[in-house]
């Protein structure tokens, strides 16, 4: 029999939601950490050393001089557990504490070779492994990337013929996703597989929904993602639930705005196709709210993480719990942020009795320095994001009065 979680029926929210309170957003963080934290956010509010820092960087690795210690003290030690699952042992239990979970990201970027992408396969399964039976990490991710060459997923999502060595390549990665989601099965661990660009995204849809195919009849143990500031995932996820429904499996979905819209807009200008962007931010708003409104109205057969940084996302999905009538900690509902930012919206939320879990990114520092640069990035491309931060730490540094 498949696993259809009814609604869990209550009539009020287990504690009134508010993402104001500093007290206990920062609870978590000493003294020592709120300031360094503070100075951080001043320097990525600037954008020119923002832009300057991955080349500067890049260039201090490639000549050997000593800065790792530099980056992991601060921007690596800001955004991310450790260098390995051992390290990340204290942001777990800090994160717990706080009654907010963890997923483990490992979070190396951008290689090529065989033995890495097999290395990576091992460093994933590792973090299912060490989340089997353990509320502090409920959710598990990887990237396709991460265990398969670009190149190869851009030539399948254009439909161009593959040589014998590519198929022999074609299949390796294929194996690597299906060992990667057989030991989440096995060991009852839920995985998302994070979206990528979007020309090799039919690739890792396809992928996606058939891992879903044969390991979703019970209950959702792999997740897809939607990036809602593409103009047709809301369309998508609908397609994606009646194929769900016709074929008699469930449907997993994390639902992000996304992460590469420069890039994105960038390469179609360049190659003359029309953009996959949403507009404007209003449009790409709206379909991420209505796509958290379409898993609610069907929480029977989709589980889904809600992943954003967006306040008003956030309070809309806990007022569509309470007017569903269902549980702030049903089992097919997430929030999710990232290690390092919103602590307001993750440590409010758990608060309040939702089910909350922050990315937790390790790997080596100097691989990992592609992801860091990206989130750095990112701050300061959201409108106001880094600027809340700051006004919110400093809010509590005055109520600490530090």
């Amino acid at each position: 029999m498949m696993e259809i979680r009814e609604p869990n029926k209550t009539t009020i929210k287990s504690t009134p939601l508010s993402f104001e309170n500093t007290e206990i957003a920062f609870k978590h963080e000493s003294n020592a950490d709120l300031n360094r934290a503070y100075w951080l956010f001043k320097i990525i509010n600037l954008n020119f050393l923002v832009k300057i820092g991955p080349p500067i960087t890049n260039f201090a690795f490639k000549i050997g001089l000593p800065i790792k210690s530099l980056v992991k003290a601060t921007i690596f030690n800001h955004f991310c557990g450790g260098e390995t699952i051992a390290e990340c042992e204290p942001a777990i239990q800090n994160l717990q504490s706080g009654k907010v979970g963890t997923i483990l990201d490992y979070s190396v970027e951008g290689e090529d070779e065989e033995a890495v992408f097999n290395d990576t396969r091992d460093q994933i399964i590792a973090t299912i492994k060490r989340a089997k039976g353990d509320a502090a990490i409920p959710l598990t991710v990887f990237k396709v990337t991460g265990v398969g060459r670009f190149d190869l997923l851009e030539k399948a999502d254009a439909g161009l013929t593959f040589s014998a060595e590519e198929e022999a390549e074609w299949q390796k990665i294929f194996d690597r996703v299906d060992t990667i989601c057989q030991t989440a099965f096995d060991l009852d661990v839920p995985v998302m597989i994070d979206a990528e660009e979007t020309w090799i995204q039919r690739t890792i849809d396809l992928l996606a929904q058939n891992m879903m195919r044969h390991y979703n009849q019970k209950k959702v143990i792999i997740y897809n993602t939607y990036q809602l500031y593409r103009h047709d995932k809301l369309v998508s996820l609908k397609s994606d639930f009646k194929t769900a429904s016709e074929e008699n499996f469930l449907l997993g979905a994390k639902l992000v705005r996304g992460a590469y819209m420069e890039k994105e807009n960038k390469r179609a200008l360049e190659k003359g196709y029309p953009t996959l962007i949403q507009p404007d931010k209003t449009a790409a708003d709206r379909d991420y709210n209505l796509a958290l409104r379409f898993c609610v109205e069907h929480i029977g057969r989709i589980a889904f993480v809600c992943g954003t940084h967006n306040e008003q996302s956030c309070m809309l999905l806990a007022d569509l719990l309470d007017e569903y009538r269902l549980s702030p900690n049903h089992p097919h509902v997430h929030f999710s942020q990232l290690l390092g930012m919103s602590d307001n919206l993750s440590f409010n939320l758990s608060n309040a009795g939702y089910n909350v879990a922050k990315y937790v990114p390790f790997g080596p520092v100097k691989a990992v320095l592609p992801y860091l640069f990206r989130r750095a990035q990112e701050n300061t491309a959201i409108a106001g994001q880094t600027s809340r931060e700051l006004d919110l730490i400093l809010k509590e540094k005055n109520r600490r009065k530090i």
